[in-house]
């Protein structure tokens, strides 16, 4: 993917500032600053857009559990500042920015301007390169004073406390905000991917999607139809008995994991169960067998009453020739189920007691 073109520009060392990355900082750092000149500022404190790198990355370390890699010091911050200003997961963000710019806790703050050691020079190395006869501190300072007379064309002039990004730059960051910010995300989602190869779907664990969707469909198009065949139904995590009037409906392997709602991994579950189960991990050696069984059966009877229902397709991520009930296979839905349940533990998701 590439930026958009300017006569005016050094737009090519923009793009190079992704260059050589080990960590995620760059990335949120320049999304940061797309997001506050949007907002009509030029003159930008560090802590602003130090509470910006936090609020970017909270939803995706802490619902999606996405790893950042061992060297990545913003997914251990904002798992520190979860506990210690005592927010939540679903803390909105624009309270998580008031709380983060104005935390009277000198461990926020500290945390915050540990990113002031490299993130906002190293971010100019593309404009400034370092000579064989200067060691990082000189590097610095020499970055730091080019900066404030914007040699280079740099994006922004470099204070201690904080950035002045280039008059010359401003019209470019303003017009092509949406084409940035895509760029950004697509290339943080490359570099993730690598450092998350089986966790799926990594593009839409960026950002905090504004609702999760419903499972209406499946619900009125699928599940009731079972249950108009069944009658009742058993949960298989609380083994109490479940009506069509009266029953959740959620996924067997967690959302915020998997990200889609396909048919396969949803199950009826009892209402008073949904929030505790919330997006703990199943056990497999205790519900796995009652969730196949409740899955065959439902395929069965789907397939029978309504054997075009285009629900029955999403089957076929599993069972690429599945035609018929014969073919659902409990070795090899367990073959696709269980890697999800161990990749997802591994990434933070928690089993259900």
């Amino acid at each position: 993917m590439n930026l958009p073109f300017s006569e005016q520009l050094p737009v090519s060392k923009l793009a190079a500032s992704f260059g050589n990355t080990s960590a995620t900082y760059k990335f949120y750092w320049l999304l940061g600053i797309v997001e506050l000149v949007e907002e009509g500022e030029t003159s930008i404190a560090k802590r602003k857009l130090f509470a910006r790198m936090i609020g970017n990355a909270w939803y995706t370390v802490h619902y999606f559990h996405v790893s950042f890699g061992k060297q990545d010091l913003i997914q251990q911050a904002v798992q520190i500042i979860l506990e210690q200003e005592k927010l939540t997961i679903d803390t909105k963000k624009a309270t998580l920015l008031a709380v983060l710019e104005n935390s009277p806790l000198k461990s926020t703050q500290q945390m915050l301007f540990h990113f002031n050691k490299n993130v906002p020079h190293w971010f100019l190395s593309p404009w400034f390169g370092k000579l064989a006869s200067e060691n990082d501190v000189a590097y610095r300072k020499r970055i730091y004073a080019s900066s404030q007379v914007f040699a280079n064309d740099c994006l922004y002039a470099l204070y201690d406390d904080h950035i002045v990004i280039n008059p010359s730059w401003v019209g470019y960051l303003k017009t092509n905000a949406k084409v940035l910010k895509d760029f950004i995300y697509w290339n943080l989602t490359l570099f993730l991917q690598v450092r998350n190869p089986n966790v799926p779907d990594i593009a839409n664990k960026l950002i905090r999607p504004p609702f999760r969707g419903t499972l209406t469909n499946q619900r009125k198009n699928y599940w009731d139809i079972v249950f108009q065949e069944l009658g009742t139904i058993d949960c298989i995590f609380t083994n109490t008995t479940l009506r069509q009037d009266a029953y959740a409906l959620d996924h067997f392997v967690p959302h915020a994991f998997v990200s889609h709602n396909l048919i396969w991994n949803l199950v009826p579950i009892d209402k008073s169960y949904n929030s505790i189960k919330s997006d703990k991990l199943p056990i497999m050696e205790s519900h796995f067998d009652g969730f196949f069984t409740l899955q065959k059966t439902a395929f069965e009877i789907i397939h029978h009453h309504s054997p075009k229902n285009k629900l029955l397709e999403e089957y076929l991520t599993l069972f690429p020739e599945l035609t018929s009930a014969d073919q659902f296979d409990y070795v090899r839905f367990k073959e696709g189920i269980q890697p999800l349940v161990t990749i997802a533990h591994n990434n933070g998701f928690g089993y259900l007691l």
